[in-house]
């Protein structure tokens, strides 16, 4: 199917996953696609080390347990894969599997090669873990890996994520310890059948308490809260603290949920302590609630583009010179802990 595309062909089809590794060991690849279900080692288990094999090769989960809403969905995108896809069955795309492979593979092929324009001049730190070299003027830049002073006094923290952005939130909140009592809201780019889980995951993951928003949600300490599927997050100031208010106003990015109202009514109601976090996304959501955050005195955190499964986001925000700092997902937990009072 993949041969029958007009942009792509199949280097190497396997179905065991030891000799698809030993085959990446010295051929590299644009585009992995890989299934859950196969003999010996399923995918899920071999989804670490084949993203390392891959060199910075995109891995597309192809599996018919790949549901939308599907607990093993959201595992494989936390494992760092890049997006995934439900093999056909009956009814499956109307007979169109064909055409959304192709698009999918062609989104993933243009985030994998996509040039940005050099970044603004901005404190940056972080080392690159990835075969993806940060872009010239960021690498030669006079600050890279300048020791970033860790972000005080804020009461809240609002990540916005898309694409490669659940790898990159487990990643984040692993380095947060649990005694870290500042609230976080989240707005990650993902339909509403996989909310439930994706909070259940992040609970897990953040040693916290996680909620999907409900209108009117108050915000408390030692919580995250993540907006649904269907409505953007805004926050909204009240007697007795904030509370979150769901919308349904059309974005200027055009997503449902934005990472825009989010940031724009956080720098509203918290102004300068507030912390701002981009993570990996396709687009440039985000963008525009970065300026209000910035604006309002508060700092904003980017993911680097090393480690970003897309530098979208992150990167439209750093070139509009709306950034404290650009570094991997680790190190802004760890700087959000050491700020937050959590280490």
């Amino acid at each position: 199917m993949v041969e029958g595309t007009r942009r792509f062909r199949v280097a190497a089809a396997y179905s065991d996953v030891r000799a698809a590794l030993d085959y990446l060991k010295t051929n590299s690849v644009d585009i992995i696609l890989l299934d859950i279900e196969m003999p010996g080692i399923d995918g899920i288990t071999a989804l670490p080390d084949v993203i390392a094999a891959g060199k910075g090769a995109k891995v597309l989960i192809v599996s018919s347990a790949a549901e939308q809403g599907a607990a093993v969905t959201v595992q494989a995108l936390a494992l760092g894969a890049a997006d995934t896809l439900v093999k056909p069955g009956i009814g499956a795309f109307g007979g169109r599997f064909a055409e959304v492979l192709e698009e999918r593979l062609s989104r993933l092929l243009e985030a994998h090669v996509q040039s940005l324009p050099e970044p603004a001049h901005l404190p940056l730190a972080g080392t690159a873990h990835h075969s993806h070299a940060e872009p010239a003027a960021v690498a030669h830049h006079p600050h890279y890996q300048f020791p970033v002073q860790a972000p005080e006094n804020f009461d809240l923290v609002a990540i916005g994520a898309s694409t490669g952005g659940i790898h990159a939130l487990s990643q984040l909140l692993r380095a947060i310890p649990a005694s870290f009592r500042v609230p976080i809201l989240v707005t990650q780019h993902l339909p509403v059948s996989f909310m439930s889980y994706f909070a259940t995951q992040l609970a897990v993951l953040g040693g916290r308490p996680c909620e999907v928003a409900t209108d009117r949600m108050r915000i408390r300490p030692g919580r995250i809260i993540v907006a649904p599927g269907d409505a953007h997050m805004r926050v909204v100031r009240m007697s007795d603290g904030a509370a979150i208010r769901l919308t349904h106003e059309k974005a200027s990015s055009g997503c449902m949920p934005s990472v825009d109202p989010m940031f724009e009514s956080v720098a509203e109601v918290f102004g300068a302590r507030a912390l701002g976090v981009v993570l990996s996304g396709m687009g440039r959501d985000g963008c525009e609630g970065a300026k209000d955050l910035i604006d309002a005195g508060a700092k904003v955190l980017a993911q680097d583009r090393a480690s970003s499964v897309v530098w979208g986001m992150p990167g439209a925000v750093a070139n509009a010179g709306r950034v404290s700092a650009i570094l991997p997902p680790d190190e802004i937990g760890r700087l959000i802990a050491r700020g937050g009072g959590g280490a």
